[in-house]
């Protein structure tokens, strides 16, 4: 039987990188571990922590990098010649530059502040990179009070934002001079060469306020730091994908008049500011928005352009692949694309593609693939980590639009009668699907079958399915939810419906609030960073100042929108509330903030509902996905003891 301390023996693919050098196809990527550190003195234990090396292969694969840090960001040279890299070897984050012919790594940048987002130009001359260079420590880290004047002052993983937001700099390698190159109001959050290598693009809002409402434009900057504004789009672009011959660039975006509900879709801007979507028959979202807690790192996802069309990620249902997409509006076509299967990221040059792919019974691995012949090669051997785990069966179940999965042991007797637990994916707009999950595998391997399903409201199936609980979040989602978990007990005979539970992350916590608020059905549910009052959420979240404007039109700073948002709170039904729960939160999480943890904890203790409350320092929204190693062992542990306390007879009473 698998334990928590399985997730131990994995390591972690991320940021494939291809280049074509003099001597051939050469492609790097970080592997990320998890390696025991040594805690100093008085017999403390080991703890687990996340060590990253950066790996090359031209044939063979082979480390380029050791030790104890966190190397990442591998940016191969245009020459082919050398390898520049990010590494906290000494403290922050610091920009290194590898000889590929022998040598040791050179650091390049001492900034106290670190850098990030390393780039080549085109030529080979310089490395832009973003930094806050030696800006003073934040007035929280000297322990004084923080001054905030705008609404963007926190954001998840990143805690609470400098007052000053990092800014473009520019390296010439043979020379080592640095200069800083932009002084811009917002966070620059995207950032490409132009192929003349004499001006780059970056995406940024125009201030701090419309940042907050997600509303940023395409800026060029030349080498004297003059910067001029592309676009005047009001909304979200992201993934620059300059024309490489100087015709505009192509982008992922959503228009002014759509909000967070719209599938993101490929663009192509004009220097103008006009903008045309390519993609306009393929209704399918840009980019891999499937499920997956296995991924530490860079995922890239950002178009590349082959000859006069794109080459783009898509999530088409619980699946993801690669696609071609003309700029004459032809039809996008599949060029690496498997039902069942699903590309989480990639990198292209001339005809060759790096990328990570995944399915629910393999890790993602590192593949190369050699157009236009479609040859695929893997580059890694990840499959080996799992060889000892007890194998698993996946059975698809479609009721009416609802594409769903039950994943349960390989081997079933013919008596079997297995408790169940119905997990729910956070967004809303993600998908569950094809993606490894090793809370799945888990779970399965500890005697549970887990289903899962895409209610209305998720994406892969077509912009009015993502749409559809627009202004009306826990009605026909919910409605979706039952059916797929009623059908599921109806068709197989071998699950236990009276030893069911319910769970999940995010909106996936929303909706274990709702489901309990609504049914008794379930014995025991586990709601995981989740939301219970939309109205205090519209101003303690990190995206709360646009948030429901865009999901559900209502906002709570207007009186006559308290009642609706009220209403779609599952705090107004917690009186009904008779299910076991425990509420897993991060107190960092300023996606959902912890507040919201906290109401849901106090109102089941005070109606006298059994209820438990993890809460992780130091942690944010992405524990359960990245978060430190002893840390998501806990959670695991602590899922698995409700799951055995509640569901499974003669469990052990948790402390």
């Amino acid at each position: 039987m698998l334990s928590p301390d399985s997730l131990l023996g994995l390591s972690f693919v991320s940021d494939p990188q291809v280049s074509l050098s003099p001597t051939g196809t050469r492609v790097a990527y970080v592997v990320t571990r998890i390696v025991d550190e040594a805690c100093g003195e008085g017999g403390v234990p080991p703890r687990p922590r996340y060590h990253s090396a950066v790996w090359l292969s031209e044939g063979e694969a082979r480390p380029l990098t050791s030790g104890e840090a966190r190397d990442s960001a591998p940016r191969l040279a245009p020459d082919g010649r050398s390898l520049a890299f990010l590494s906290d070897r000494s403290g922050k984050a610091q920009l290194y530059l590898l000889p590929l012919e022998g040598g040791e790594a050179r650091q390049l940048t001492r900034y106290a502040q670190g850098v990030a987002n390393p780039l080549w130009s085109p030529d080979g001359r310089y490395l832009a990179f973003l930094s806050r260079g030696d800006g003073p420590e934040e007035p929280m880290g000297r322990g004084e009070a923080r001054v905030i004047t705008h609404p963007r002052y926190k954001f998840n993983g990143q805690h609470f934002l400098p007052d000053e937001p990092a800014q473009l700099y520019l390296l010439e390698v043979a020379t080592g001079e640095l200069r800083q190159l932009t002084d811009h109001a917002a966070e620059i959050s995207d950032v490409q060469w132009l192929p003349g290598s004499d001006a780059l693009l970056f995406v940024a809002a125009a201030d701090r306020h419309r940042e907050a409402l997600w509303q940023t434009e395409a800026w060029r900057v030349d080498l004297s730091g003059t910067v001029t504004q592309v676009t005047c789009w009001n909304s979200a672009i992201s993934s620059l994908a300059p024309h490489p011959g100087g015709q505009g660039f192509a982008a992922v975006a959503r228009p002014e008049d759509r909000g967070n509900t719209e599938d993101p879709h490929l663009y192509l801007f004009g220097w103008d500011g006009s903008a045309r979507r390519l993609d306009t028959a393929f209704d399918y979202p840009a980019g891999n928005l499937v499920s997956s807690d296995v991924h530490v790192g860079a995922y890239p996802t950002r178009p590349v352009w082959r000859g006069e069309a794109l080459l783009s990620l898509y999530t088409v249902g619980g699946s993801a692949g690669l696609f071609e997409v003309p700029l004459d509006g032809s039809d996008v076509r599949p060029l690496v694309f498997n039902v069942g299967r699903s590309i989480s990221a990639f990198s292209a040059q001339g005809e060759m593609i790096a990328f990570l792919e995944e399915t629910p019974h393999e890790l993602p691995e590192v593949y190369l693939c050699e157009l236009p012949g479609r040859k695929v090669t893997p580059l890694t051997r990840q499959a080996n980590l799992i060889l000892e785990w007890p194998e698993v069966e996946l059975e698809t179940l479609r009721v009416g639009q609802v594409e769903g999965w039950v994943m349960r042991p390989r081997e079933l007797a013919e008596d079997a009668r297995l408790p169940v637990f119905l997990t729910i994916h956070g967004g809303p707009h993600t998908a569950y699907g094809y993606g490894f999950m090793h809370e799945f595998r888990l779970l399965v391997a500890c005697g549970y079958a887990v289903a899962y399903c895409n209610p209305r409201g998720s994406v892969g199936y077509g912009q009015a399915f993502s749409s559809a609980i627009y202004g009306r979040w826990g009605t026909v989602d919910y409605e979706d939810l039952m059916a797929f978990y009623d059908e599921l007990v109806r068709s197989r005979p071998w699950i236990d419906a009276s030893r069911a539970a319910v769970g999940g992350g995010s909106y996936g916590g929303y909706m274990t609030n709702w489901i309990i608020g609504h049914t008794d059905r379930f014995r025991a549910a586990i709601t995981d960073r989740s939301i219970c009052n939309l109205i205090s959420f519209n101003g303690s979240s990190d995206i709360g100042a646009r948030f429901w404007t865009d999901e559900l039109g209502l906002e709570a700073w207007r009186s006559e929108d308290i009642e609706a948002l009220w209403h779609m709170s599952p705090l107004k039904y917690v009186e009904r509330v008779k299910t076991p729960t425990l509420i897993v939160h991060s107190e960092r999480d300023h996606r959902c903030p912890v507040e919201q943890a906290e109401q849901w904890f106090m109102a089941l203790y005070r109606l006298g509902v059994e209820v438990r409350f993890v809460r992780f320092p130091e942690e944010d929204h992405e524990l359960s996905r990245s978060g430190r190693p002893d840390r998501r062992l806990m959670r695991l542990s602590e899922m698995l003891a409700w799951l055995d306390r509640h569901l499974v007879a003669n469990a052990q009473p948790l402390d």
